[in-house]
């Protein structure tokens, strides 16, 4: 019996210049259509793995971590600066899914700066933060405000230790005038004290203390 064979079809050649243009591994500078440019790995046509992306139209640059597509794990973000055009750090730490998230550190305009917990973006955990003014506020962020237990300590070393809600003082709390030397400790609404007692506090270390000794009840 006669054997017939059929011609094979020809693959059509797109699917050979698909399978080249799959990008998979190490590569080098990609260039986007937007001039957008990434070095680094890649998985299944997605940044995975360590690499490099720099945006056209800000110049910022994200050199960290990538999982399908996404900043995810560490990396540092950086933008140039609009005078000197020199690099300056904006955010190094842990990511997930292009979000900040986990530890890391922020540094913003003025000299201000954020060291602790992130979620989604915002600070949320326990952080702490360094104010221009010279405070510092140590202690558990909710969506980017205090909230919960935390610490204010001014620039003249006064110092509130207490309850926090949408980033006010809210709830029972001690406020310290150590340049007083005097003690107020009460319960606080808003950021507003409600109610409480008011003493002498270290009255005769204190740099600048009321003429008249507070009365003891």
């Amino acid at each position: 019996m006669p054997i017939v064979k059929y011609p094979r079809a020809a693959e059509p050649l797109w699917h050979e210049w698909d399978r080249k243009a799959q990008k998979c591994g190490l590569r080098n500078t990609f260039y986007a259509v937007n001039g957008d440019l990434y070095t680094g790995e890649w998985l299944d046509n997605l940044k995975h793995g360590k690499g490099t992306q720099v945006w056209k139209r800000t110049g910022a640059i994200y050199s960290g971590d990538w999982k399908f597509g996404k900043r995810d794990g560490y990396g540092s973000y950086s933008i140039p600066d609009p005078i000197t055009k020199a690099y300056k750090k904006v955010y190094t730490g842990w990511w997930k899914n292009d979000k900040k998230c986990g530890y890391g550190e922020t540094f913003y305009p003025g000299g201000e700066r954020y060291e602790g917990e992130w979620n989604s973006g915002m600070r949320s955990g326990w952080g702490r933060m360094y104010y221009r003014d010279g405070s510092i506020y140590e202690g558990q962020w909710l969506e980017d405000r205090p909230s919960g237990q935390g610490m204010l300590r001014l620039s003249n070393e006064n110092r509130y230790e207490g309850g926090w809600k949408d980033g006010k003082k809210h709830g029972p709390g001690k406020f310290f005038y150590l340049d007083k030397g005097q003690l107020f400790e009460g319960v606080w609404v808003a950021g507003v004290p409600k109610c409480g007692l008011l003493i002498d506090f270290g009255r005769d270390e204190a740099p600048a203390p009321p003429q008249y000794p507070i009365p003891k009840v």
